[in-house]
């Protein structure tokens, strides 16, 4: 996610623009506080709508919690988790360290 300050938008709009079509979140600050979120257009948004959309890549991104990216979706737990489920981004993630060390114990 790139953040943007609104005097950069002038000189950065073309980064703006390519984040938002490779479908990069970016946030525009004015004095430090956030002002807008861009969100990129595409199937996910016009299908499931700007709040799920927004959760769905911010919890992608491990920006928020399952929790609060179901509060931002209008969803229960269990909801997003099939949502998740059916944009195919994983719900629980484990580093290869997790996994190592998983293997281990059952040794």
């Amino acid at each position: 996610m790139h953040t943007f300050t609104v005097r950069d938008l002038r000189e950065h709009t073309g980064e703006l623009i390519r984040g938002a079509e490779n479908g990069e979140l970016s946030i525009v600050t004015k004095h430090g506080k956030p002002v807008f979120v861009a969100v990129p257009f595409d199937e996910t948004l016009l299908r499931e709508g700007v709040s799920v959309a927004l959760a769905l890549k911010l919890f992608d991104e491990e920006r928020i919690s399952l929790s609060r990216a179901a509060r931002l979706a209008g969803l229960s737990v269990s909801e997003m988790v099939d949502m998740l489920g059916r944009h195919g981004i994983a719900v629980i993630r484990t580093t290869d360290e997790d996994l190592e060390r998983a293997l281990a114990e059952f040794s």
